[in-house]
């Protein structure tokens, strides 16, 4: 079968097949039938070589000259990031951040099923978000249990998302996205992705200073 699992490739590399498939997408949507290694290079702000390396990982055929049939690589890479089929889903935490995601329309038009929000806020208990009732997070282990949901995704704040990540393992969960600031421990089998937004920003002024400098040097 093409394509490697995802736990045999690098870390590194795992973090950008997203944006390969994205931007492949993106490419065949627009009609294109091949994409070349260097087109993804400058869409993606890396080098030809790295590209190569990177999808050498899935075992996708190129081809000199012409690069990689866009369709095969589109339908690697997604059997790799799990993208050509549904995932269900369950929110933790329904300040604005959790709203927003369950809300977010994307996500179900990518394959992720988001089968409930939980809160332990009276105050929002109850309240529509999208087409979702924000429900009590004593009831997550019944719904996780009930519909088979593998993923769950922690947007509350940093003191309770140990706790929280405690009851979503215990309950079967085998996916956390943590948008918590602060770390969270789990048992082995359970993979867990940090996604701060603050590391981002952060690393964003990084790259503008260093723009300057770059352009600076050049007048």
């Amino acid at each position: 079968m093409t394509g490697r699992s995802a736990r045999e490739i690098p870390g590194p590399v795992v973090r950008r097949l997203p944006k390969y498939l994205t931007l492949v997408q993106h490419l065949r949507a627009g009609g294109a039938e091949w994409v070349s290694s260097a087109a993804l290079a400058r869409a993606l702000g890396l080098t030809g070589s790295t590209v190569r390396q990177d999808l050498s990982h899935l075992n996708v055929s190129g081809f000199s000259r012409r690069g990689y049939r866009a369709a095969e690589l589109e339908r690697v890479l997604a059997r790799v990031l799990g993208a050509d089929r549904t995932w269900k889903v369950v929110i933790v935490g329904a300040g604005n951040l959790g709203q927003a995601l369950a809300k977010h329309g994307d996500l179900q038009r990518h394959g992720f099923d988001i089968c409930g929000i939980f809160d332990i806020d009276s105050r929002v208990i109850g309240r529509k978000v999208g087409i979702l009732r924000v429900t009590s997070f004593s009831e997550v282990d019944r719904v996780v249990k009930e519909r088979g949901v593998r993923l769950g995704i922690i947007a509350v704040p940093a003191p309770a998302a140990q706790e929280v990540a405690d009851r979503l393992v215990a309950a079967g969960i085998q996916g956390i996205l943590n948008l918590a600031y602060a770390n969270v421990l789990v048992r082995s089998g359970v993979a867990v992705v940090n996604a701060r937004i603050l590391e981002s920003l952060q690393e964003l002024v990084y790259l503008v200073r260093l723009e300057a400098t770059e352009w600076r040097k050049k007048r």
